[in-house]
């Protein structure tokens, strides 16, 4: 593993590329990451065309879900499927959010990826590492749930994931 605070400032957790399916203890989603029932915090972000934005724009205005990724995170590969289902599912409900870290990554590379499996919602990426930071993000393929009100609802991490009723939480 290798600590992503040393690669990316602002990125706090661990990257594990994908390797956390692998570690010997189970990860829960209150175990890491920004604390459920927090506000969500605000973080300028990167569209894949470069122009600055700022999640504050859309906190407190409808529900969210946030996956933190990257095209090298086999996690990630794993959760993509169920983000489609989902979005297919709440996409008049809920806003869908995709934040690529900038790992060992570009705009340019991120944004034919997207393209290629037809990702599901806004793709952003976090070229400094503010959002990653804000939200305590421990690696990738980690999801976060804000409800309408701005309030963490949920986090998880890993390719397996019950979105369906994380994103109950925030309706």
């Amino acid at each position: 593993m290798i600590a992503l605070r040393s690669l990316v400032p602002g990125f706090r957790g661990l990257l594990t590329a994908g390797l956390i399916g692998f570690a010997p203890a189970v990860v829960r989603a209150q175990d890491l990451g920004i604390e459920v029932g927090s506000v969500a915090p605000a973080a300028k972000l990167h569209t894949l065309d470069g122009k600055e934005v700022d999640l504050a724009q859309y906190i407190g205005k409808t529900p969210m879900v946030m996956e933190f990724w990257a095209i090298w995170c086999p996690n990630c590969k794993e959760l993509e499927p169920t983000l489609v289902s989902a979005a297919k599912k709440y996409g008049d409900q809920v806003k869908f959010f995709g934040i690529a870290v900038s790992v060992n990554e570009t705009p340019e590379r991120v944004k034919a990826f997207v393209a290629k499996h037809g990702l599901p919602g806004e793709q952003f990426f976090d070229t400094k590492g503010n959002a990653s930071g804000a939200y305590d993000a421990p690696a990738t393929s980690y999801v976060v749930v804000i409800n309408k009100a701005g309030k963490v609802v949920y986090t998880g991490l890993g390719g397996k994931q019950n979105l369906d009723a994380a994103i109950k939480k925030a309706l």
